[in-house]
């Protein structure tokens, strides 16, 4: 298992591929395979049978998952894309930091 240097809920910028420069939230992190769900990017079609009399076939879009390698954090502070780094902070917590204005972006809970 590899980690990923994104999590849910954050805003990033799509490096590589047919989406490049799209920005979106994260909806969805596999860390087993390196893979994220980004809204709005690498949308799918997908024909979708009824199972029921009261359920409604049709063709649906959805996202698709692409490798977390082809994604980069986008600092809202600081309004540009960023790497992400780990501090440790006076109280003793560990925080997420963007490189880029050195500003916090959120606590790591550890297990």
């Amino acid at each position: 298992m590899s980690k990923v240097h994104v999590k849910k809920n954050d805003t990033v910028v799509v490096l590589t591929g047919k989406d490049r420069g799209k920005k979106g939230k994260v909806i969805f992190v596999a860390p087993k395979d390196s893979r994220v769900k980004v809204e709005g990017v690498h949308m799918q079609t997908k024909h979708k049978k009824a199972k029921s009399a009261q359920q409604q076939s049709g063709i649906i879009k959805q996202e698709g998952t692409i490798h977390s390698s082809n994604v980069m954090f986008f600092c809202d502070k600081c309004d540009s894309p960023s790497k992400i780094g780990r501090r440790v902070l006076q109280s003793g917590e560990k925080a997420r930091v963007c490189k880029k204005c050195n500003e916090v972006i959120d606590i790591v809970k550890e297990k």
